[in-house]
């Protein structure tokens, strides 16, 4: 069986790395199961404009494509029976795109207090690929403490952190960017964005 990656979105600013992730798995026919949590869709609603009272409307509206190689499930935070909340179902991995303090937090210390919480919890108990990407400036001592003891067991931590020597000229170069790197640590082959030293065509 396709084993799924699966994608959680919080309430973190940066919703359209998250978004983006989703639409370069599909294309490259990835199966994909979507997390959002409450805060998530705040910022979805907020950020990219989706209506966030019709939730799995706006799903498929906003990652409906023809001849998409891939699929997408998307899965509500509280349904905490959900597939993705056992070790027996198998998928690659999980990334959590934009990373919220919150979400931080209650992954570092096991809260399992939803669905996406308890999903990451899988991932470090089975010992998949987590990869957290936070979104907040500046930080104090408990976000990095959280971030190190994260990284300590085998997450890895990539900070939305844009760079400019590939020479961006639009925002969504900036957004290929970081998602270019999530989908390094994913070991997914992109040209999403020019790697340094490499040339320009």
């Amino acid at each position: 069986m396709k084993k799924p990656w699966v994608v959680g979105i919080t309430g973190a600013s940066g919703a359209a790395y998250g978004v983006r992730l989703c639409r370069f798995l599909l294309s490259a026919g990835e199966d994909v199961h979507l997390i959002v949590t409450d805060a998530g869709w705040r910022v979805l609603k907020e950020e990219l404009g989706w209506d966030a009272t019709r939730r799995q409307e706006s799903v498929r509206l906003h990652f409906a494509a023809d001849n998409q190689p891939g699929k997408l499930e998307y899965v509500p935070v509280q349904d905490i029976g959900a597939k993705t909340a056992s070790g027996s179902f198998r998928t690659q991995g999980m990334v959590v795109v934009p990373c919220s303090m919150g979400t931080l937090s209650g992954i570092a210390n096991g809260a399992s207090d939803n669905l996406l919480e308890r999903t990451a919890d899988v991932m470090l108990k089975e010992g998949r690929k987590l990869i957290v990407v936070p979104r907040e400036t500046p930080l104090h001592a408990i976000h990095l403490e959280n971030m190190l003891k994260l990284a300590r067991l085998g997450v890895r931590i990539l900070p939305a952190m844009p760079a400019f020597y590939q020479g961006p000229q639009t925002l969504d170069d900036m957004i290929d960017f970081v998602v270019g790197k999530i989908l390094d640590c994913m070991e997914i082959e992109h040209q999403l964005y020019k790697r340094w030293g490499m040339p320009n065509d």
